[in-house]
């Protein structure tokens, strides 16, 4: 590479690369170093992706999220596909369709299956690239372990989402993962402790500061409200709060507590419905934060002031 070579005159090692002549130049000297270079880079240009996708050569890059990593054909994507094939072969087309489909491994049949389901949950619950394939990779590693046999292929998908999205730091709660695969909480939480178990992963128990985002989000708080938010459970932990609590109830109690303190109140049946936590959970987890952190008058009043306000 240009930083590797040196000038035979000079010495030097700052060697510039001048495309247009083909040529690598000593820029201390200007000794020409290396001429009639290869240009290695497309002879094509494109304005747009739809003239970029007809004259690109390559193909998509590999992932985790097809079964055959994407580098696999198939003759025939369904019957409407036999009526394009000219009459006189669409009996050898039919049969060479079916034969393909016989000949796919049991395999790759259960991950096809399995990725069109883990496909539409990402995409229903708003997960990211990365994590959907982290889960992709489990599931393959489960199969070729065994420990799908005898058990629902929407279950353990379910139990890897929730798996993987509390590894990566943006949980998910049971109630949400069991809403969006039609698999019950008990089923979910079973498989999840059978597979971490099996796959030797070790899942550390989700923080509340995690689901501030999401849930801020879905109750429409801006940025400074959860910031806020995350402060209040910060002090929270240090005081030995929030141990022993559920994440969800907290994290909850933590937003109630930063729009009322950043004048942006919403009630805590609002909070409760948006998030699916009761709101005597709520209550409880907000009157054991305010009262450890000494800011339960300083709350009482902003909301008394609001409560004038709209009055």
């Amino acid at each position: 590479m240009a930083e590797k070579r040196k000038c035979s005159e000079c010495g030097s090692t700052n060697i510039i690369y001048d495309p247009s002549h083909g040529e690598y130049v000593c820029g201390k000297c200007g000794l020409v170093v290396e001429e009639s270079v290869i240009d290695m880079t497309q002879e094509w240009r494109a304005f747009d992706e739809d003239q970029r996708s007809k004259r690109v050569r390559t193909g998509a890059p590999l992932t985790m999220i097809k079964h055959d990593q994407g580098i696999t054909t198939e003759i025939g994507k369904g019957r409407g596909e036999l009526f394009k094939v000219a009459p006189k072969k669409r009996a050898q087309y039919y049969r060479l369709s079916k034969w393909h489909k016989r000949l796919i491994k049991s395999k790759d049949r259960n991950l096809s299956f399995a990725f069109s389901e883990l496909q539409r949950l990402v995409s229903y619950l708003g997960l990211s690239q990365a994590i959907h394939e982290r889960i992709a990779k489990l599931y393959e590693k489960a199969v070729e372990k065994g420990l799908v046999r005898g058990r629902s292929t929407e279950s353990i998908i379910a139990a890897l989402i929730y798996i993987v999205c509390r590894e990566e730091g943006a949980p998910r709660t049971l109630d949400e993962i069991s809403k969006a695969s039609n698999i019950t909480k008990r089923d979910i939480g079973k498989t999840y402790r059978y597979i971490a178990r099996k796959l030797d992963l070790r899942i550390l128990p989700a923080k509340p500061q995690d689901y501030v985002p999401r849930f801020g989000s879905l109750l429409g708080l801006d940025e400074k409200v959860q910031v806020r938010a995350v402060k209040v459970l910060d002090e929270a932990t240090k005081h030995d709060v929030t141990s022993g609590k559920g994440p969800i109830g907290v994290a909850a109690a933590a937003l109630y507590i930063a729009a009322v303190m950043e004048g942006k109140r919403k009630a805590q049946r609002e909070v409760a419905d948006a998030i699916g936590v009761t709101e005597v959970t709520i209550r409880n987890r907000y009157k054991e934060i305010v009262d450890h952190l000494g800011i339960a008058k300083e709350l009482e009043e902003k909301i008394k002031e609001e409560e004038e306000k709209q009055k």
